[in-house]
């Protein structure tokens, strides 16, 4: 039998980190506010200027906001990005042709000739083979280099990499939540069977939505629906547990444990350490340039191992 397509036979590698869009344009969960685009510059041109050209975006972040920011960005730079987004599964969107038509929408909106990754944002009950087929044809017209899909399970995995397998098509990504704080592709066998395909997982929220910074604190919560779920870590001794190991691994590695980029290297070089690709968000230059220092430096095998004991404590 042949073995797993890889990312590589797509025509699109996909690299080793990427950073996510989610933040640029949603107001509600995130606080976006036009008046900051011109951060979101600087740290969009600082990471092109660090050899950081992969970004994540889709069509319902911020109703095309992301997308219109990365093409505008991309286009005043005058250089050339990578771009991975999803194609929305709603309810009243059950053809093929929406997903061609939704890809045509965001080729425009970001300015560019060909999305490098498309992607199924989210399964359904009701159209997910017409979905397939629809990303089938982006691929066959050459409107994007590579397809995947995102938030899929084990099973789903299985059944949209054979039907992609029937037309010659690759499956190349399936982008989940992954991260110390939300480990339980390691344990429900979808990571197992992703690697046994060759589908590479994109791991979003890597930082735990910001809970894995350790910059938060009982007086110093985040804003908007984050706030809640941040009071309730903090008052569970095994998340201050893991902080406190993860400060540990980041010291072993030169960074002192006051300093709050450690906890972010950590976290997403314990994705890097597990197979996956992090795609951590970034609002400001800052976070720009703490969230790539982590290519610096690998994680051992038995750091991620003494990481991988302490999420264990946390509660599901």
């Amino acid at each position: 039998a042949a073995g797993p397509i890889t990312a590589n036979a797509a025509g699109f590698a996909i690299p080793e980190i990427g950073i996510g869009t989610w933040a640029w344009g949603d107001p509600l969960f995130w606080g976006y506010d036009p008046k900051n685009d011109g951060e979101l510059k600087e740290a969009f041109n600082y990471l092109l200027d660090n050899g950081v050209q992969f970004f994540d975006s889709a069509e319902v972040y911020g109703f095309g906001r992301s997308e219109q920011l990365l093409g505008d960005f991309a286009v005043a730079s005058r250089r050339d990005i990578n771009v991975a987004t999803k194609f929305a599964a709603l309810p009243w969107r059950l053809k093929a042709k929406d997903v061609v038509d939704a890809c045509e929408a965001s080729l425009k909106r970001l300015q560019k000739p060909q999305i490098e990754l498309y992607q199924i944002h989210f399964p359904n009950a009701w159209a997910n083979e017409d979905y397939w087929d629809g990303l089938a044809q982006c691929y066959e017209r050459g409107l994007v280099k590579a397809v995947g899909v995102s938030n899929y399970g084990k099973d789903a995995v299985r059944a949209v990499h054979a039907a992609l397998a029937k037309r010659g098509i690759p499956l190349v990504s399936n982008q989940i939540q992954y991260s110390l704080l939300y480990p339980y592709a390691n344990e429900n066998g979808l990571k197992e069977v992703c690697d046994e395909l060759g589908v590479k997982i994109l791991a979003y929220s890597p930082l735990g939505l910001g809970l894995l910074t350790g910059k938060y604190t009982p007086t110093n919560l985040p804003k908007g629906p984050r706030a809640a779920l941040a009071k309730t870590y903090l008052e569970d001794p095994a998340y201050l547990r893991l902080l406190d190991e993860m400060r540990d691994v980041a010291a072993a590695h030169g960074i002192p444990r006051d300093d709050r980029a450690g906890c972010v290297q950590v976290a997403l070089n314990w994705c890097r350490a597990k197979g996956t690709v992090p795609i951590p968000g970034v609002r400001s230059l800052r976070q720009a340039q703490q969230n790539i220092a982590c290519l610096q430096w690998d994680m051992t095998a038995a750091e991620a191992q003494r990481l991988d004991a302490a999420a264990e404590k946390l509660p599901l």
